[in-house]
């Protein structure tokens, strides 16, 4: 003969009873979260129509021990020669290249805050290479801050004919060490996406710009570190230029609109991003 249940195991099993539905729910609303946020929003919002030969590369640099370093965020569609023209008209200058000679100066530079507008930016390497091309707009006195961009010739001929450049466009904010090798390193701002649209207004007020579109890189981003440790958060677009022939100018530039689905998500990040700039 079975003994009867004490008072208290029967109120737990009522209890479970009652709590069973609402576990199922929380469980079904965890499992349609994780499909959304992890599968079909990601999916929905990866878009290479423009450029196809891109859905299979990177949109992360490394640095030179192998690290995740600045992510993806501009591009540029035409030829080196139509790139520095494009640069150098926008206001952004050619970076020196790593010697010696500059890295004593740039050190030189920023302890005594002297002017070095075309100072070196360090290595960071896409596709096992270190970039092509380096460019930097001062933003103070010395380098300790300063806007810099470096580019990858990623496809010798794109979809449009032309070769296609990607790049990493950060903002230095400050002179530290790594917090991964404490090696000294500049550190970034987080907003990535703030540069990428600085650069953006920069070519397009030179008349470099015959058109305009994006792509996806990184992916919707929030809590991201590059190389150095540094946070940074991006809408995980990278916005695409295509130069004027020749580097003549051009009044007016159309923006190709991207699908429907990356359009909200970008309208929806543009509201997170705005209350980041606050904080």
């Amino acid at each position: 003969m079975t003994p009867p249940s004490s008072p208290s195991k029967r109120a737990r099993r009522r209890a479970l009873r009652t709590a069973r539905p609402l576990i199922v729910a929380l469980a079904a609303l965890l499992a349609l979260y994780v499909g959304l946020a992890y599968e079909l929003a990601p999916a929905l919002w990866r878009h290479y129509e423009r450029q196809p030969a891109l859905a299979t590369k990177s949109m992360t640099t490394t640095t030179a021990l192998g690290l995740a370093g600045d992510a993806l965020n501009v591009g540029l569609e035409g030829s080196r020669d139509e790139v520095l023209c494009a640069m150098r008209a926008a206001g952004w200058r050619p970076a020196d290249p790593i010697t010696f000679r500059s890295s004593f100066r740039i050190a030189d530079s920023v302890l005594l805050r002297r002017a070095y507008p075309t100072a070196p930016v360090s290595d960071l390497y896409y596709d096992g290479r270190r970039q092509d091309l380096a460019f930097e707009k001062a933003a103070g006195i010395s380098p300790k801050e300063r806007h810099h961009v470096r580019f990858w010739l990623v496809l010798a001929k794109g979809d449009s004919g032309e070769p296609l450049w990607l790049g990493a466009a950060t903002f230095d904010r400050s002179v530290g060490v790594s917090r991964y090798t404490g090696q000294v390193t500049h550190h970034i701002a987080p907003d990535i996406d703030a540069e990428r649209d600085l650069l953006s207004h920069d070519l397009a007020a030179a008349g470099m710009v015959a058109a305009s579109y994006s792509v996806t890189g990184v992916g919707a981003t929030v809590f991201a570190r590059n190389g150095g440790g540094d946070p940074y958060f991006t809408d995980g677009e990278i916005a695409v230029w295509r130069l004027a022939p020749g580097c003549q100018i051009v009044e007016a530039a159309p923006t190709l609109a991207p699908p429907p689905a990356v359009s909200a998500k970008n309208t929806a990040f543009s509201w997170l991003k705005a209350v980041w700039r606050l904080l």
